[in-house]
């Protein structure tokens, strides 16, 4: 009963919001209460909410001073040289532009966060993308699957999770992913490519021509949108340029390290850029006034998906739904559990949030496949197979960050993408079989 009481939930849930029927927001929140009062638990659901609020709030408040910090940022002038190579680059050429987005994503989030990665893309290229007139579901479908590959660090979350679920170290995991990671970024690569190419037959190219400042000098390029360096000059910081970008090195270096949880490091950074930069107590107000709209939208969002989260677990759905998962799996299954699994992960991922499936059903996986001779530590590899799926899963708060961002719909992004996030996990389950990273057992005398 709570098996489809759990799947239901989602099932509404996801129908909702792909219809627009209701936001995101106000499906996160009113859904699981509904299906948590028709499952019986309407005296204990506010316990369970603040529990998956609990777990969402380090990240919702890493949130709101990230995105205070890259704002900033921005208004700055930071990322000024950023977007004026890449135009000097691209030169209004819609392949260039998609390709380099594609490679800038990859760069950026090195450092395992995927909100990071995703503000400092979005900001650097969307003014670009505009300019050139491109689908801007383009953007996020390209920042998006690059982040995916590079998800799967050590210092990333899921790799992490699955080395404390099975208990083997990252390194056992990650080193032979390798490879397959380099496949997946080749796929990635490809795929910009093919984008840019129906792009640039849609549209053609536009020649963006630019003065020694980064200035748009090409008058025809002016009748699409504003120049891509009108800003408000008197919030520009161009003598501030190596702090910031010192300052901003730093931060990422300290992400990676891990020196202090990423929370209190954003708010740090967040403090130290605007004492810096605009020493003025009325002028700090306006920055924070300007940008708290953003960061109060987004982190909505991620508070309603712990309440999301805390209902579907403490209401034993999650649990439920693994067993379920499991007992439609056949006895004679068992020798091809590693291949089982990363397509498991797929819709596992999908429909559960991370540390629901790599917490509670990886393990039970894990321990059914020793039976067979399998390697816990290939199992674990083989979960990692849908994490590009996962991503795009309504229970992943930063990707609504990613779209928020952009000013896309979230569903119309999950539509554009799916189908090449499937296919990128293609990417790292074919490889991985050749490879070996998944492989079949005989069954056991």
């Amino acid at each position: 009963m709570l098996s489809l009481l759990g799947y239901g939930m989602i099932v509404v849930f996801m129908i909702l919001i792909m219809t627009k029927k209701l936001s995101a927001l106000t499906a996160l929140t009113i859904i699981p209460i509904l299906f948590a009062l028709i499952a019986g638990f309407g005296g204990e659901m506010g316990e369970m909410m603040i529990e998956g609020l609990k777990k969402v709030a380090p990240t919702a408040i890493m949130v709101i001073f990230a995105i205070l910090y890259f704002c900033t940022m921005f208004d700055t002038g930071l990322f000024d040289p950023i977007i004026r190579f890449f135009l000097r680059i691209i030169d209004g050429d819609p392949v260039k532009a998609v390709m380099c987005t594609a490679l800038l994503a990859a760069m950026v989030s090195l450092d395992g966060d995927g909100s990071t990665t995703y503000m400092i893309c979005v900001t650097a290229m969307l003014p670009l993308f505009k300019r050139i007139r491109l689908d801007p579901l383009a953007l996020t479908c390209v920042v998006f699957l690059s982040g995916s590959v590079t998800n799967l660090l050590p210092w990333g979350g899921p790799l992490a999770r699955v080395s404390a679920s099975l208990k083997v170290e990252s390194s056992e995991l990650f080193i032979p992913l390798i490879p397959s990671m380099i496949c997946g970024l080749v796929g990635v690569l490809a795929l910009s490519w093919y984008i840019g190419i129906r792009e640039r037959r849609r549209l053609g190219k536009l020649s963006i021509q630019t003065n020694a400042h980064g200035a748009v000098i090409e008058e025809d390029a002016e009748s699409y949108l504003p120049a891509i360096n009108e800003v408000n000059d008197e919030l520009r910081r161009p003598k501030m340029f190596w702090f910031n970008a010192a300052l901003t090195l730093a931060l990422m270096a300290s992400l990676v390290m891990e020196l202090l949880p990423l929370s209190v490091l954003f708010m740090v950074a967040f403090a130290i850029a605007l004492l810096i930069n605009y020493p003025h107590l009325d002028a700090q107000r306006q920055r924070i006034a300007a940008h708290a709209p953003a960061a109060l939208n987004q982190t909505s969002i991620f508070l309603a998906a712990g309440i999301f989260a805390g209902i579907l677990s403490g209401t034993g759905m999650v649990t439920a739904m693994s067993n379920t998962l499991l007992d439609v799996l056949p006895q004679s299954w068992g020798p091809y559990l590693a291949p089982i699994t990363a397509l498991i992960s797929l819709p596992g991922t999908f429909f559960m949030s991370n540390d629901a499936f790599y917490y509670g059903v990886l393990p039970v996986l894990a321990e059914a496949a020793k039976a067979y001779g399998i390697d816990p530590v290939e199992i674990g590899r083989a979960s990692l197979v849908g994490q590009p799926v996962h991503l795009l899963s309504p229970l992943v708060a930063s990707t609504y960050l990613l779209v928020g961002l952009a000013g896309v719909e979230f569903s119309d992004h999950q539509k554009y993408t799916f189908k090449w996030a499937f296919l990128l996990c293609m990417i790292f389950l074919g490889s991985g079989l050749l490879l070996g990273l998944y492989p079949v057992y005989s069954v056991a005398s």
